[in-house]
């Protein structure tokens, strides 16, 4: 019987696990947003040493995982599970950066919603008495996933208005089954949503709905109004997406302009970066969750918090193929106290 469940599609823990450490690292144009005092390490350069930006990238979400075990003051075989994924072929990035770690690991791919996807398993598993310590993490790199997913960055093309910036960086949280919290306490898992977008520079809109479907059915499986949450931040949706949620969700009868963001309009500033409409990527929600949101729930300054990273599940050949782009959203409600 499940036990846990609430409603369609979410799920109430009975044993919340708690985020016991986290850390971001982040490229040098997200280093000189607004968020970039909260970030742990910011990169002088995108390479960071590296042959390529696709090893550049692997080796972020590596340091960063072990930066993250060590902050809590662990080593890697104190984590029963790494949870992590990439938006590279095959999630390359890693399964390389699993590679160096030697932790038992399970490979996502749910584009640019995975971190709260490897959140939401991570703690499935912790509460459901599977391990003590998960290990969830995420990274993207521009300079990858603009020679995946669109053009080469040497074509030089002109990048329309509706288009957003994929981050560069990485994040990474630690799940225990002790620790005095922030908790996650819920989570409410999406499904896929399709409004029919073929544009590979509208990711705003194609993932809009998907969002605005998983907020709503929080909302009915909970029994909770939007105003019980602090902060209700999504994750990769940019201004487009974020003021479509905004108009879907008045139409449903939900008021979000109070306590609503989106993580790709905060990471960058609109006026003095051109980044046109705000961040995207794997790591836009999981640098963002892992220094901004986190720090202020350490902080007090934040107590209830519902982040829910989105994802546009397309690929190169689905798009050769005249495929539409499907969009999907998780969601994990944060709080600093178990009651």
């Amino acid at each position: 019987m499940a036990i846990k469940k609430l409603g369609k599609q979410t799920v109430k823990l009975e044993n919340p696990p708690s985020i016991i450490s986290y850390y971001s690292i982040v490229g040098p144009k997200e280093g000189k947003g607004p968020l970039k005092d909260y970030f742990d390490l910011i990169l002088e350069d995108d390479l960071w040493g590296q042959e390529s930006w696709e090893k550049a990238e692997s080796k972020m979400q590596e340091e960063c995982i072990k930066a993250a075990i060590d902050k809590a003051g662990l080593s890697s075989q104190d984590i029963d599970y790494l949870i992590a994924g990439d938006l590279l072929n095959q999630i390359i990035a890693t399964a390389y950066s699993a590679r160096q770690l030697a932790i038992p690991y399970y490979g996502l791919y749910g584009a640019c919603s995975t971190m709260t996807e490897s959140l939401s398993l991570g703690a499935m598993l912790v509460d459901g008495g599977f391990a003590d310590k998960v290990a969830c993490a995420v990274s993207s790199h521009f300079s990858t996933a603009e020679r995946q997913f669109r053009y080469p960055l040497e074509y030089g093309n002109q990048r329309k208005m509706s288009a957003q910036w994929t981050v560069t960086g990485a994040g990474a949280t630690i799940l225990s089954s002790y620790g005095s919290g922030p908790y996650v306490k819920c989570i409410t898992t999406g499904k896929i949503i399709d409004p029919g977008i073929t544009d590979v520079a509208n990711m705003g809109g194609a993932m809009a709905p998907a969002a605005v479907d998983t907020l709503v059915t929080h909302f009915q499986d909970t029994g909770l109004d939007p105003s019980y949450y602090d902060l209700i931040i999504s994750g990769d949706l940019g201004y487009v997406g974020k003021s479509i949620v905004l108009d879907l969700m008045k139409e449903k009868g939900y008021d979000l302009t109070k306590n609503y963001t989106d993580c790709g309009v905060e990471i960058f500033d609109k006026s003095e970066q051109d980044t046109h409409a705000g961040g995207s990527g794997c790591a836009c929600s999981a640098t963002v969750y892992n220094s901004y949101v986190f720090k202020e729930m350490a902080k007090g300054k934040l107590n209830k918090v519902l982040i829910m990273s989105t994802g546009a599940l397309h690929s190169t050949l689905s798009t050769q193929q005249g495929e539409s782009i499907p969009g999907i959203a998780h969601a994990v409600a944060v709080e600093n106290t178990i009651e």
